[in-house]
This record gives C-alpha cells, structure tokens and sequence, in this order.
C-alpha cells in the first residue's frame, strides 16, 4: 500500500516538474488560444508558479522517499528473523511454565504460539520490526509436545519450533491463603524444553 502510494508521489512530482519546464510565451499563446481578450500574464506569475511547481514536486518526493522507509520498516528480512528465531529459542529453552490444577497455564499470554511470537519480536534487534510474527501451530499439538511454523511478515525463511513441557515439580507453588491460612491449591511448575531446525514443519 505504501509502495503504491509512493510511486503516486513520484509520478505527480514528475508531472510538476514538467508543468515548471512548461515556457511563458507557449503557456500565453495557449491562453489567447482560449480567451483572445484576456489581459497578459506578467513574467511573475510565471516565475512563482514554477517555484511552486518545484516546491510541490520536492515534497512528493520527500513523502515518496519517507513511505518507501516505512515501507521497509514494516518488514522483516531472512536474516533478521533467522537471529531472532535462535534467540528466542535460546531463552525460551528451560522456560518455567506454570499451569492452573485443570492444566491451564496461570498467564494468559504463556499459550504456547504466544510466547513464541512475542520472543521472536522481542528479539529482532534495532532494524527489524516489532510485530509481523506468526508461530502457526500443527495439527495434533498437545499440552506437552507441540510444533509451530515460525514466520514474519516480509521474510521468505520458515522455521520450525518444537515445545516439549516438562513435568517439574520442584517449581510448584502454593500461594498462601487467607489470614496466613494454608493454600487451598497448587500451581503445577514445568520446564520448556525448545528447539528449533529451519524450514517449515
């Protein structure tokens, strides 16, 4: 979208310029052309229109430059998810996860797609966006095993992230209860363990 736009602006700045390129005497000759008894231009008419010719075709060319950046702001490169992906997976790896009784994870944003789409953002470095991940989960993932396909918005590359959850009960936590009461339940602790291989999975 802003690629288009951008070659909008260059296009209408082309135009301006030719517009200011355009000679007096052929713009008052077009004019009697049209309207015999109209009065003559003076020569500084001439001479702010094409300043404002240029000035315009000069700002279409600034927005133009400045949306091809956003533009390529916006997306990721093979290499810039390829850093990230190995990043991501190396903090993830030996993550401690934590679910309710019922075996759903205490955070809400600790969904298995989640943590790695957010790790993976995190960790594109100063030129890479900050958003654009995908982590698309396969058929037949379970709580404890699971596999994504690792894309970004941009980028040709696919990586393939495998989740195992390890059952670790010394992270288990029981929070207090009431008036210094036992609690009355207990948050399950695991350990993620986390490769990654490239391509698709």
């Amino acid at each position: 979208m802003l690629t288009r736009l951008s070659v909008i602006l260059f296009v209408l700045a082309a135009i301006l310029l030719l517009m200011a390129c355009v000679r007096a005497d052929r713009v008052r000759s077009w004019r009697e052309s049209l309207n015999p008894s109209a009065p003559a231009v003076p020569d500084a008419a001439f001479v702010v229109a094409r300043l404002t010719f240029v000035g315009l075709a000069v700002g279409c060319v600034v927005l133009g430059v400045r949306g091809l950046g956003v533009e390529d702001g916006s997306k990721w490169s093979d290499d810039e998810l390829a850093s990230a992906v190995e990043q991501a997976t190396y903090e993830l790896d030996g993550f401690l996860y934590r679910t309710d009784e019922s075996g759903e994870p205490v955070v809400f944003l600790y969904e298995y797609d989640t943590l790695i789409e957010t790790e993976v953002a995190e960790n594109g470095g100063g030129d890479a966006p900050q958003d654009g991940v995908d982590a698309s989960p396969l058929a037949g993932n379970t709580d404890a095993d699971a596999y994504f396909t690792v894309t970004a918005n941009g980028a040709d590359s696919a990586f393939c992230t495998h989740v195992e959850r390890v059952r670790s009960k010394e992270d288990d936590y029981t929070p207090p209860g009431i008036a210094g009461r036992p609690g009355t339940y207990t948050e399950l602790g695991y350990r993620l363990d986390v490769t990654t291989r490239e391509g698709a999975c």
